[in-house]
């Protein structure tokens, strides 16, 4: 098989998988990267075509359009990439300036100093350094988590290494035949057979990327409220019944708190659902202030929202509850056009028992919520396993009990002001 065959064979290849990847972008328009992925394919199909025409097309020109496809080739794989792993593109400008410069002196080698070795180490430098950028660029997020982007790494990185050591190996290979032609027909049946593989393996990597999105956007949308952007009540229960068993495990307790918007009711018949729901961000905004990287937070229903805190104790769970507490009613929301809201949050705590199930310890937290609401509300309440003691902290503001709150008192056990 010699050297036109095979560089028509590459340039079918490439043509066939830049249709698929416009296919799979055409039905998936939100996937950030594909379409760069699907131009830098369009431009290997350039530099294919260009590669067959060199004998009808004049030298300067096919050897410019060579050296600008195959760089965009690896220059869009990167934008790509980095389009994909959500960061900023690069500076075009100083892209475009080095590919000015790059395709000068390659007509230079060609014009002025007829050079076929340099033309070669040329036409492979931009794009082999933007190969191993998109490799260093997708190589993040854990292998057990997102093996496609490790493999579509691992094959963008190799590849720009061959490209960028080709010319070097070959120079040391053939030192006594600078012929063009000798050189072309030398390295056809390796480069070429390496494009061809780096190719198909690719463009089967950006599919593998396609399917990790999609798959990681369904897994959002099943585990994530919509509204307020924090975990739904199933993808919550799940992560506090992994929590729960390993604080067993470490026989540590785990603060639990359950938290429920004061009046929102009222907030909804006055302002509408739209304004309900600005409220919900509004508060879910301010309880991720209050918050580590480590704790979760889940919307159980409604205003009703779960949240625990893994190393952390009793006292400190009070804090953060009291904390938040405070926020809220101290940072009115803005609910559509109208005036801000006042908002206020009642906040059951309890500490998960070692033979706690993750329903026991969010009832527990639920009851403590619903005895704050009890007391006048706007307050924070903590309710221990054995219910020997329950303990009520927050702006008492010296509300007397609500009638039948003594009798909850003595069935609770002691309860202090806050």
């Amino acid at each position: 098989m010699h050297s036109p065959t095979l560089i028509i064979l590459a340039a079918l290849l490439s043509a066939l998988v830049t249709v698929v990847l416009f296919a799979v972008w055409f039905f998936n328009r939100h996937i950030p990267g594909l379409r760069m992925w699907v131009l830098a394919f369009l431009s290997s199909s350039v530099f294919s075509a260009s590669l067959l025409a060199r004998d009808w097309v004049p030298e300067p020109i096919s050897v410019v359009v060579a050296q600008i496809s195959l760089t965009l080739t690896g220059y869009l794989c990167w934008m790509g990439s980095r389009a994909y792993m959500g960061r900023s593109p690069p500076p075009h400008g100083v892209a475009a300036l080095a590919l000015a410069v790059l395709s000068a002196v390659a007509v230079y080698f060609t014009v002025e100093q007829p050079n076929p070795g340099a033309r070669f180490v040329l036409l492979g430098l931009m794009a082999g350094v933007c190969f191993i950028l998109t490799a260093r660029t997708l190589a993040h997020g854990g292998f057990r988590r997102v093996p496609a982007r490790y493999l579509f790494a691992a094959t963008v990185g190799a590849h720009g290494v061959f490209v960028l050591v080709r010319p070097l190996a070959f120079a040391l290979v053939m030192p006594q035949q600078p012929a063009e032609g000798a050189l072309l027909a030398a390295l056809s049946y390796i480069v070429v057979l390496e494009s061809t593989a780096a190719l198909v393996l690719i463009g089967f990597g950006a599919v593998m990327l396609t399917n990790e999105f999609i798959t990681n956007e369904l897994r959002h949308l099943a585990e994530v409220d919509p509204l307020t952007n924090v975990f739904n009540r199933r993808a919550f229960l799940t992560l506090l019944h992994k929590a729960i068993s390993s604080a067993q495990r470490t026989q540590k307790p785990l603060p639990v708190l359950v938290l429920d918007l004061d009046h929102f009711k009222q907030i909804n018949d006055t302002r509408g659902h739209q304004g309900g729901d600005d409220v919900l961000r509004h508060f879910v905004r301010l309880a991720l202030r209050c918050l580590r990287k480590e704790d979760v937070m889940g919307r159980l229903g409604g205003e009703e929202f779960g949240i625990f805190l893994p190393n952390a104790d009793g006292a400190g769970a009070l804090a953060v509850a009291e904390r938040l507490r405070a926020l809220v009613e101290s940072t009115p929301a803005r609910a559509g056009a109208g005036q801000p809201v006042c908002v206020t949050v009642s906040i059951g705590v309890t500490l998960s028992g070692p033979a706690d199930a993750p329903d026991t310890a969010l009832q527990r937290a639920d009851e403590a919520m619903y005895l704050a609401k009890q007391y006048g509300r706007n307050r924070v309440q903590m309710r221990v396993a054995d219910s020997s003691n329950v303990h009520l902290v927050g702006d008492a503001k010296d509300t007397a009990p609500p009638p039948g709150a003594r009798a909850a008192d003595a069935a609770e056990g002691v309860v202090s002001g806050g």
